[in-house]
């Protein structure tokens, strides 16, 4: 596999790191293909978790302005291919795993990079983090679901705030507007990364997958729709190994031992 990307296999979940460190973490074609390769081998292994971070002193800068340079092109680049082609089938890979992918915001999250992170579905970042909408900067709209993801987190009159602006934000005040889950320490920041994962992966991933697909699919649904949404997984929760051993473990006076299904 491509060094643009580091794999560690801790058992039960995966750790990916983004490493163009020189580069920060800034996404060319090859690191696109190499990420979503790690996705799908995460998932074709039957990971229960993953965790995504980011080489360096930074996550992600984004797209490498440098491989969509116009005055190294005979034309104008094709920017809704690549999203077509790159951004948008990696926001669906991540959001369709069904299995928690936390994000390790360690640095400066840009364009791209920002709504990567959001696209996840924990973000913890280190306190010296900035998430930045720099689209703007350069004539370009948030792509990657960052006009998907920034009204619905954080309402219309913010996200065209940040969008418009590209100002950046800090990591407290992104988890104080609820952008993110958590600001921590940076010097904190990957042990209590690795212990989310490590605590999703020992625990009931069949309902954690689940619950994610269920919150994801109420941003588009009725309530009446999402009641019946949650019966049905309630059904496919209640026939599981993992819900039995919960009940088990819980009249027994005793720590489950989920098993994932």
């Amino acid at each position: 596999m491509s060094d643009t990307i580091l794999i560690q296999d801790h058992g039960n979940w995966v750790e990916i790191t983004l490493n163009r460190p020189e580069k920060l973490n800034s996404f060319n074609e090859e690191m696109h293909v190499a990420l979503q390769d790690a996705l799908k081998l995460a998932r074709d292994n039957r990971a229960r978790a993953v965790l995504l971070t980011g080489a360096g002193r930074g996550f992600c800068a984004g797209q490498d302005l440098g491989d969509r340079d116009p005055s190294k092109m005979d034309g104008p680049p094709d920017l809704g291919q690549t999203v077509r082609t790159f951004y948008a089938p990696l926001v669906r890979l991540i959001r369709s795993l069904n299995f928690p992918v936390i994000c390790a915001v360690n640095g400066v999250a840009a364009g791209a990079g920002a709504n990567l992170a959001l696209a996840c579905d924990m973000v913890l970042a280190g306190e010296n983090a900035k998430f930045i909408q720099s689209f703007s900067k350069v004539g370009l709209i948030p792509d990657t679901g960052g006009t998907w993801h920034l009204p619905r987190l954080l309402g219309e009159a913010r996200a065209k705030g940040l969008a418009l602006t590209a100002q950046p934000l800090s990591a407290t005040q992104a988890e104080n507007w609820g952008l993110i889950w958590k600001s921590v320490p940076d010097d904190q920041l990957m042990t209590e990364a690795r212990a989310l994962a490590e605590q999703f992966a020992n625990g009931p991933t069949l309902g954690l997958g689940l619950t994610k697909q269920c919150i994801q699919a109420a941003a588009v649904n009725s309530l009446s729709d999402q009641l019946d949404i949650e019966a049905d997984a309630m059904k496919t929760c209640g026939e599981s190994a993992d819900y039995a051993e919960g009940v088990a473990s819980f009249l027994e006076k005793r720590a489950p031992n989920f098993q994932g299904n």
